[in-house]
């Protein structure tokens, strides 16, 4: 699993800037939703064309925190990059553009709805009450890519918990896209993964410094408490 610990220059940074770390010390149960993004076979198989191996080390963590909000009566929210070989569903500036067509077709065959890939990954414990979305960026909460913010705004939450893969990418995104439509954002820092443990640190210092908190799971599971 990647380093949880923020970088310490990076700790006392923020400690002179606004006088502590962490911006929200409370949760509001009924308020507060998790969301996991791209916790799919396509990301975290082993063998497959966008794999993330750490992402594997995650799912307790991901599967703990799900529990532990769900008891609490907060909202879980399952998140699945989805896409299509035409219309809205393509995504041209990625899969022409940012990888070759040979990856290209491996990644789409993959993220394509109803294909293995896409479920989600066998070992997360997914109930019939969560909430289910796709998206067609890498955020979850970038305008037109998924329904996920009016559905949360629907049951009046306002701070959302990010978890998932990958850290930097669609992770990172979805936070940014969060704090600037208005939502309360925490990056739960070890229930992410990246292709690399620098990679993974850096989104987190970028979110803790510029658009929400980062709190480990123990953390959040004690805040809840």
């Amino acid at each position: 699993m990647h380093p949880a610990e923020l970088p310490e220059e990076i700790v006392e940074r923020m400690r002179q800037r606004r006088g502590s770390l962490h911006i929200f010390d409370r949760l509001e149960a009924a308020r507060t939703a998790l969301v996991v993004i791209d916790m799919q076979h396509s990301f975290v198989s082993a063998d497959s064309a966008s794999s993330v191996p750490a992402a594997r080390a995650i799912v307790p963590n991901v599967n703990r925190l799900a529990a532990a909000l769900r008891a609490a009566g907060c909202t879980v929210a399952w998140v699945q990059a989805t896409y299509t070989r035409t219309g809205p569903g393509y995504w041209p500036l990625f899969f022409d553009y940012m990888v070759t067509p040979e990856v290209s077709a491996r990644i789409l065959e993959g993220l394509v709805a109803g294909s293995p890939g896409h479920a989600l990954w066998h070992e997360l414990e997914v109930l019939p009450a969560d909430l289910r979305v796709t998206k067609n960026r890498y955020s979850a909460f970038f305008p037109g890519s998924s329904e996920l913010p009016q559905l949360l705004r629907g049951r009046s939450i306002d701070t959302v918990l990010i978890a998932g893969t990958m850290t930097n990418v669609c992770c990172e995104a979805s936070a940014r896209d969060a704090m600037m439509d208005g939502f309360k954002t925490v990056m739960v820092s070890d229930a992410n993964a990246a292709r690399s443990d620098a990679e993974h640190v850096a989104a987190l210092a970028t979110i803790v410094q510029f658009f929400g908190d980062v709190r480990s799971t123990d953390e959040v599971v004690e805040i809840l408490r």
